[in-house]
């Protein structure tokens, strides 16, 4: 893990720019954490290029610190700066061709589309998480809060150090995932907006019925992908603050 570079925002948020392995990443802390007074680790996940995706990541990530974590995340597989995918492409253009149709979306578009997503980005993110824990000023519980939320259900099935996860209702989701969704068994609170025009809603409601975490919450609001309330991230925030402090 090497820092690239640092700065600090006008709000006493120290924001550092990584690289592990040629993955670009961003570590946001809080300036009271230290080696005496390590802070809990929130990953904050999301569907796009860091660049594209910065106004809401640090947005995101500054509530968070306010909270009293710390927050990192990184680039996806094939986003931003990172080589693409002639098969992920593809797979996006017969999304974008079906959904422009106004067709059903096939199985097997979304299973071309997130499941070796998730296969590549799952050990990149515990990799990351190996690096940011051995920050002295870092350390647990972790949570893990946002989308794809694919890669939300495997992290938490497969990794021990996440402790809850806020997931955000926002993708396609493999019937695979359903089935892995079982497994998962750490406190959730998943957040779905009603209205999402880029969102299968019954394949949400099966997903959280599939879950097999003992405490389990759905968070619907009316509206569309862009509308989510205020009062979701301060829900969030609550749901986070009872299971990493």
């Amino acid at each position: 893990m090497q820092f690239t570079s640092g700065q600090r925002l006008d709000d006493g948020v120290l924001e550092r720019e990584f690289t592990l392995g040629g993955i670009p990443g961003t570590l946001w802390t809080p300036g009271s954490a230290s080696a005496s007074e390590p802070v809990p680790l929130i990953l904050i996940g999301h569907p796009g290029g860091l660049l594209r995706m910065y106004p809401r990541l640090v947005a995101r990530a500054r509530h968070s610190v306010a909270e009293g974590f710390a927050a990192a995340t990184i680039e996806l597989p094939g986003s931003g700066v990172r080589p693409g995918s002639t098969a992920a492409e593809q797979a996006r253009a017969d999304l974008r061709r079906a959904m422009g149709a106004g067709e059903p979306i096939g199985d097997e578009i979304i299973d071309r589309l997130v499941l070796p997503l998730v296969d590549k980005a799952v050990p990149e993110w515990r990799a990351a998480l190996d690096a940011i824990l051995s920050l002295p000023e870092i350390g647990g519980p972790v949570g893990y809060s946002g989308g794809v939320i694919s890669i939300g259900i495997r992290l938490a099935v497969v990794e021990p150090r996440i402790a809850a996860a806020g997931l955000f209702a926002g993708s396609f989701v493999p019937r695979a995932m359903v089935e892995e969704a079982r497994q998962v068994s750490i406190p959730l609170h998943v957040l779905l907006q009603w209205d999402d025009e880029g969102n299968d809603r019954q394949r949400v409601l099966d997903l959280f019925d599939a879950f097999g975490s003992k405490e389990k919450s759905l968070h619907a609001n009316m509206g569309g992908h862009a509308g989510v309330p205020q009062s979701a991230g301060e829900d969030a925030a609550r749901f986070f603050a009872r299971h990493l402090k």
